[in-house]
């Protein structure tokens, strides 16, 4: 039975509060599947992060013992999430149990109307082909890149979050074009809403074309930590790449940006900053 695009949970700790928090801490991480979780776990219980923004997040799938990866995280932190399905992993599922891989925004504070962009410029290089070997290192995939957004309701504020994750294949073009659809789809909330977009854009967002559109979109870089990879370095000769980012927008600024480079449960480093405003 398939899977609903978007599956959503509450297991926060239900509590009033009149006003909005002088400040958030804000996670982002590509959690490579959850194959490490109790790594990913430890980090994040140790983070206290009032949202967190996840990519490559696995549900139902035989590598990560068929769990909801989502909802096992939010569960142990007591958050709220949303799960977007990017995915469907034909190697990694069966036609009656099929798994799925995807995006996960968590929160402390209810998430109100997730919805997905899935983007209309992508690769072709996940589709199954005939000649293909039905194994598991050609991860063969239904579906598409997309963006997860949400809205979180702070204590009566609107947040607006994008949850990103660009292609991996193919050129920097049809990653900008999909970065291009998010800034775009940005523009329906206006310059006083608070937004963030956030997460693994398989590119250097410093570099000039991409940070002028960034820019001239309105929003800032978060994290601030200019030429720090966000990946490890693999090999003698493979440097670490910086290409998790998180950006805002609205009446709000960022501090304490940080990679957190000594964090070894995934293939990323995480992110964070704290939200002020």
């Amino acid at each position: 039975m398939a899977t609903p695009e978007i599956v959503t949970g509450s297991f926060a700790r239900f509590g009033w509060s009149l006003w909005p928090p002088n400040s958030l801490r804000i996670v982002d991480w590509n959690i490579e599947r959850g194959q490490q979780l109790h790594g990913i776990m430890d980090f994040l219980g140790s983070a206290n992060a009032d949202i967190l923004i996840l990519q490559e997040v696995d549900l139902n799938a035989r590598r990560t013992h068929r769990l909801n990866i989502a909802a096992t995280i939010a569960r142990k932190l007591e958050m709220n999430y949303a799960f977007g399905r990017e995915f469907e992993e034909l190697v990694q599922g069966s036609k009656n149990s099929p798994a799925y891989h995807g995006q996960a925004t968590l929160s402390k504070w209810p998430i109100l109307n997730p919805r997905l962009i899935r983007f209309s410029k992508q690769s072709h290089f996940w589709q199954p082909h005939w000649f293909v070997p039905k194994i598991e290192p050609f991860q063969e995939r239904l579906g598409g890149r997309i963006a997860l957004v949400a809205e979180i309701n702070v204590a009566g504020r609107k947040l607006v979050t994008y949850n990103l994750h660009l292609e991996s294949r193919g050129t920097d073009g049809v990653r900008i074009s999909q970065l291009g659809e998010v800034l775009s789809d940005a523009t329906c909330y206006d310059a006083e809403c608070r937004v963030i977009a956030a997460g693994d854009l398989n590119l250097d967002a410093s570099r000039q074309a991409v940070a002028l559109a960034v820019a001239k979109a309105g929003f800032q870089d978060a994290v601030r930590a200019s030429h720090t990879p966000t990946t490890p370095a693999r090999g003698l000769f493979e440097v670490g790449r910086q290409i998790d980012w998180a950006f805002i927008r609205g009446p709000m600024r960022a501090s304490s940006g940080q990679v957190h480079g000594s964090v070894n449960a995934s293939d990323h480093y995480p992110i964070s900053f704290m939200l002020n405003g």
